[in-house]
């Protein structure tokens, strides 16, 4: 009696053990807090952010055509009318990034406008979440707990692509069609990405070289871009369009400096930097605000 009386003490010390390693179940979302998060892989949680790092779309030169789909796209998702995953690649610092953030301020402002204006209705709203690159795998468990949610999510991943020897894509590539789950219906799923098909050129020429079925080799991977119904292609800008995007910023933040003074200058830094681009463009106008003792306020 005495050995089993020792016994259960001795288990009762060690589930108490086990429960004080174990951590404490995640605390349930408050989405109502904010209009954006970062989702925290670690703690399986979301973590708010009070001001998103973003410019005006009217300040995004050069990719209107891009611009109008997005943009129409993520209108009649937040209207519940069906819309499809995007995938925004190409060119470096041209704006992808720049666009998903400036859509999603503006059609989360149209939406609380016109809910303002309808007293009574159930408040909600078009939230951004934001998952990094590294946390891909546990894309299901974000999802999951979005999906009972009133609101409707963009969930946005940066600079998104896959190596070799990584297997973290069949996460994302189940849940955009795949799983048995599939993605909620209240989010979609936007990237961005310098590739294409999110991987290297050289391990599709490489796989394709060595494989005894070179299309079946890299057909798993590959086919992922094909989860995104929307392709959207960033191509690096022509002068005319990097000068657009210099005398936008200039106007908008009414920087004084002459037309001519303005394209001679920024000329010169594109020059110094070795080509164009949208960020050439915002870090031109930064350089020029400082020089003439402006501040940008967004």
């Amino acid at each position: 009696m005495t050995d089993h009386s020792d016994l259960a003490s001795r288990l009762d010390r060690i589930a108490a053990a086990l429960e004080r390693f174990t951590p404490p179940p995640p605390a349930p979302p408050h989405f109502d807090e904010a209009e954006a998060f970062v989702w925290q892989a670690a703690t399986l949680s979301f973590l708010p952010v009070t001001a998103v790092n973003r410019v005006p779309s009217t300040l995004l030169k050069g990719i209107d055509g891009s611009a109008r789909q997005l943009l129409e796209n993520t209108r009649r998702f937040a209207d519940g009318l069906p819309a499809n995953n995007a995938l925004l690649w190409g060119a470096r610092g041209m704006g992808k990034s720049s666009l998903v953030k400036a859509v999603h301020a503006d059609v989360q402002a149209a939406v609380a406008g016109r809910k303002s204006k309808k007293k009574g209705e159930t408040a909600t709203g078009l939230k951004l979440i934001e998952i990094h690159r590294e946390d891909i795998a546990t894309l299901p468990a974000c999802l999951a707990a979005m999906r009972t949610s009133s609101h409707r999510f963009i969930v946005f991943c940066d600079d998104l692509s896959f190596d070799r020897d990584d297997s973290s894509y069949k996460s994302l590539k189940a849940v955009l069609e795949g799983g048995i789950e599939g993605r909620p219906a209240n989010v979609l799923f936007y990237a961005t990405s310098n590739r294409r098909h999110l991987m290297p050129r050289d391990m599709v020429d490489n796989e394709r070289s060595t494989a005894i079925n070179p299309s079946e080799a890299v057909e798993e991977k590959v086919s992922l871009s094909d989860r995104f119904g929307l392709w959207l292609g960033f191509h690096n800008c022509s002068q005319d369009d990097y000068l657009a995007m210099v005398s936008g910023y200039a106007e908008h933040f009414g920087l004084p400096i002459k037309r001519d003074e303005l394209v001679r200058e920024a000329l010169e830094w594109s020059a110094t930097r070795g080509g164009r681009s949208g960020r050439v463009a915002w870090q031109f106008t930064q350089d020029l605000a400082g020089r003439l003792g402006k501040t940008l306020p967004l």
